[in-house]
């Protein structure tokens, strides 16, 4: 087995059940029933499969799940523009599916002053911490946002950053791509995609 037979069935559980990149890698290799140590395809390899997979089985709905994703994201990035919101994830790059969360990365003088905002508009969420921007322990504020062209509630991450991290959260990946984008070029992007 290669890391390629890795990379297609953890593109499938990317793509059928929405697991993350590394919990889709590990789980294919015991699918195949292989030694834990085994090599995993890295991230890159990981989203070429899931590009693959979704040409191959999903072209007739996944343009349509995209699109309802990014608008989505859109409308909470104009809501909280104030904290500088960045989009990421397969939301960004253009591989998410109706079982796709929305990744944002915020950036505020006062981590605190994000709660008061979602507070003060009614809005419940969770919090709890995960990796950051530079691999640093971040508060993320998890909300479910109803995505009504899609009919379905949505997992909406609002990673809060530091205002400086901004510096580096641009810096392009190993296929020379920003990882993720502003609210104007989500704007662009929307308005690329509705024009074709």
């Amino acid at each position: 087995m290669s890391k390629q037979d890795i990379a297609s069935i953890a593109a499938q559980l990317v793509v059928e059940e929405g697991l993350e990149y590394g919990p889709a890698k590990r789980r294919a290799v015991r699918q195949l029933k292989l030694p834990e140590r085994t090599p995993l395809p890295d991230n890159d390899e990981l989203e070429t499969a899931v590009r693959e997979y979704l040409d191959l089985f999903c072209a007739d709905t996944q343009p349509a799940e995209l699109l309802a994703l990014r608008r989505l994201a859109l409308v909470w990035m104009e809501r909280l523009a104030e904290f500088r919101p960045h989009l990421g994830g397969a939301v960004w790059h253009g591989t998410a599916t109706r079982l796709s969360d929305i990744y944002l990365q915020l950036f505020c003088d006062d981590e605190k002053s994000l709660e008061i905002k979602l507070i003060d508009q009614g809005v419940r969420y969770q919090p709890r911490t995960a990796s950051g921007l530079h691999g640093e322990s971040v508060d993320v504020l998890g909300i479910h946002a109803m995505c009504q062209p899609l009919g379905i509630f949505v997992g909406l991450h609002l990673m809060v950053n530091d205002r400086d991290a901004v510096r580096g959260a641009l810096k392009k990946d190993a296929m020379n791509r920003s990882p993720r984008g502003d609210l104007a070029s989500v704007r662009m992007l929307l308005s690329t995609f509705e024009d074709q």
